[in-house]
């Protein structure tokens, strides 16, 4: 039988520190969190390998980032207690557990009505019940709950989430992979006023998110 609580301080030792990522509390979160109540039932056992990890499978497959590349991406947006954080394409909400543990306000999109009810049962056997789980299309984002001072994508992109950065407050931060391939690299755009600043953190790679392909015929 795994021992869940060793296999999270080897994920935190062996797979986050060794990628700098190197934020105390981020580190105390990622260590606190059941990641294995986050992915399919029966599968507990892959939850903390350092990859992605199948958690979805209904119209479209949803991935749970793996280790590595979801804490730098967290650590790049930089979570104080009390910001409102928007979890996009959550799976079954591990990040938005996360965020939860940082003690941000965190609201968890999807875009499956199926997957969306699982993610409530999963954050409430984590103990963060209180994490609002709406259901709709990703690349509205949620105006329920905007403004935001955070914003993960839990996938690639191809295109600029223009909605999604509209729904950042002022020095908001929204953090994704962008690209495919080997072009692709973990993003962060950061509003300032009406202006959304863009830069490139760090060689990544992600499952790519349907609803975020750019059209054939515009690719350069």
């Amino acid at each position: 039988m795994v021992d869940f609580a060793q296999a999270r301080r080897i994920m935190v030792d062996g797979q986050l520190r060794t990628f700098d990522v190197n934020d105390i509390s981020l580190l105390d979160a990622m260590d606190t969190v059941p990641r294995e109540l986050f992915v399919l039932p029966g599968r507990e056992e892959l939850a903390y390998i350092d990859q992605d990890v199948l958690v979805g499978e209904g119209a479209e497959r949803r991935y749970m980032l793996s280790p590595m590349i979801l804490g730098r991406l967290v650590q790049a947006i930089g979570i104080e207690a009390g910001e409102r954080v928007l979890d996009v394409a959550c799976g079954r909400g591990y990040a938005s557990a996360v965020f939860h543990e940082l003690g941000a306000q965190v609201t968890a999109l999807e875009a499956d009505d199926a997957l969306a009810g699982a993610a409530r049962q999963s954050l409430s056997a984590a103990g963060a019940g209180n994490v609002t789980v709406v259901a709709g299309p990703l690349e509205q984002g949620y105006a329920g709950n905007a403004p935001y001072d955070a914003i993960l994508i839990n996938g690639a992109v191809e295109v600029r989430p223009e909605a999604l950065l509209q729904q950042l407050a002022e020095g908001g931060r929204l953090a994704c992979v962008k690209g495919r391939g080997r072009a692709a690299r973990a993003t962060l755009y950061v509003r300032t006023g009406d202006a959304i600043g863009e830069r490139t953190l760090f060689e990544a790679a992600a499952p790519l998110l349907s609803t975020f392909v750019q059209a054939p015929g515009f690719r350069f």
